[in-house]
């Protein structure tokens, strides 16, 4: 089945089958977040992307092979109302931007700093810091050798603008500048983006809006 990213709370996930990564994506709430479940086709072995709520799903969703780490995109309470219930359950390791994961109440045990390497079975990604919706927001840009980059962005990049920076407009400054130089400047249009919360997008469907999005200041 061709992969949508349209999910929704109480439904199925949507898999994305990449040649060497699995990427299963399920809403939750109350929030309608999205958690994303990464899979080495090759080893099995398996990494959360924000455990969001409702830990009984998530724990479907990773099933009876494991989980070996779940990263915490950002400190907002949304974000990680299940980790603590997912860790107890798999022993997963957790791993955090640096700056912001003293506001996330389960402890990380590896800080994330801009470039680090973030591994699940033989597929690496790279963690990248955005600074404007948190201090310490980690995207992790996975580059398929295969195929084009995919950007797992948390709440720093949506359809239509970044992320809520709360009206305050050094933080959007900060936070547009960070998606235009490490995410646009850096990644192909082709870049595929799975957001934090609703529809994914790519790149090349944001781009040409960035002039506007500067304009407005939101």
């Amino acid at each position: 089945m061709t992969y949508t990213g349209r999910v929704a709370v109480g439904g199925p996930p949507d898999v994305h089958e990449l040649a060497g990564l699995l990427i299963s994506k399920v809403a939750v709430g109350p929030m309608e977040n999205n958690a994303y479940l990464l899979r080495c086709r090759a080893t099995g072995e398996q990494l959360l992307i924000d455990a969001a709520a409702d830990p009984d799903t998530l724990l479907r969703l990773i099933g009876p092979d494991g989980l070996a780490t779940v990263v915490t995109t950002h400190r907002h309470g949304d974000h990680w109302q299940a980790l603590e219930d997912v860790v107890a359950a798999t022993g997963a390791t957790t791993l955090a931007g640096r700056h912001d994961a003293p506001g996330i109440p389960v402890p990380t045990d590896r800080l994330l700093d801009d470039g680090d390497t973030v591994t699940v079975g033989r597929c690496d990604l790279v963690a990248r810091h955005l600074v404007g919706h948190t201090e310490g927001s980690v995207v992790l840009v996975y580059d398929d050798p295969r195929g084009h980059p995919h950007a797992f962005v948390g709440d720093c990049l949506f359809p239509g603008g970044v992320g809520n920076t709360r009206g305050d407009a050094e933080a959007f400054h900060s936070l547009l500048h960070d998606v235009e130089t490490k995410l646009f400047a850096a990644l192909p249009d082709e870049t595929w983006i799975y957001p934090g919360h609703g529809a994914d997008t790519s790149l090349g469907a944001e781009r040409p809006h960035l002039p506007e999005w500067r304009e407005r200041g939101w």
